[in-house]
């Protein structure tokens, strides 16, 4: 009855009577040899790694959460980016202490979402972890437009000067963002970061365009 009056849909695949179905479950399983090194067009000067491409129900839960307010999904996201984190850790590519800096979204369009999904699944995938701490370090300045659709030039001239820290932040960090596309924001989020004397250890996304 529930059903008919709130229908349910998979936020991957769009299945009835199910927020997130078994097969978008394992799509979304980190494999043993992830998250992957990859090489966005704009290097930030850090290893980049990358849960899976963007692409399938990956993309779906991600735009849902992102677009449609589907906050039911941030848990999957989240535990498959806690994965990435402790494979991370277990590799030595990231020590702890280490704190975990989400990547800076538009005021706006956090109000929007009911806040910055980011930040969320940061700190649902870091909570358990010992020694890793969630700092919101990083805010964008007035004047950025959405991404989607600007070529990578555009992309980086779109974000150049226009991430700000709001939080000090010292010693080791892992910068963690939903997507990675061209590099620009992760570009420009570590070079804001070094500024203010972090070590920014890696890049870790949940997907990469």
């Amino acid at each position: 009855m529930l059903d008919l009056v709130l229908p349910l849909q998979c936020g991957g695949c769009g299945a009835a009577s199910t927020r997130w179905c078994d097969t978008c479950a394992g799509a979304l399983q980190v494999k043993a040899d992830q998250p992957h090194l990859i090489t966005p067009r704009l290097d930030p000067g850090v290893p980049v790694f990358s849960l899976g491409r963007y692409a399938g129900a990956r993309r779906e839960a991600i735009v849902a959460v992102k677009e449609h307010g589907r906050a039911d999904l941030i848990a999957p996201l989240a535990a498959a980016l806690r994965t990435g984190l402790v494979r991370l850790l277990t590799w030595g590519v990231v020590d702890t202490p280490v704190t975990v800096v989400p990547a800076p979204t538009r005021r706006w369009a956090a109000r929007r979402r009911g806040g910055d999904p980011v930040t969320r699944m940061a700190r649902a995938a870091s909570e358990p972890l010992a020694g890793v701490v969630v700092t919101g370090a990083l805010r964008t300045r007035a004047f950025v437009v959405d991404s989607v659709g600007l070529s990578s030039a555009d992309r980086e001239r779109n974000i150049a000067g226009r991430v700000k820290a709001v939080r000090a932040v010292t010693g080791d960090v892992l910068l963690v963002d939903d997507i990675v596309t061209t590099g620009a924001t992760a570009a420009e989020s570590v070079r804001v970061l070094r500024a203010g004397g972090a070590r920014v250890a890696a890049v870790l996304a949940v997907a990469n365009a």
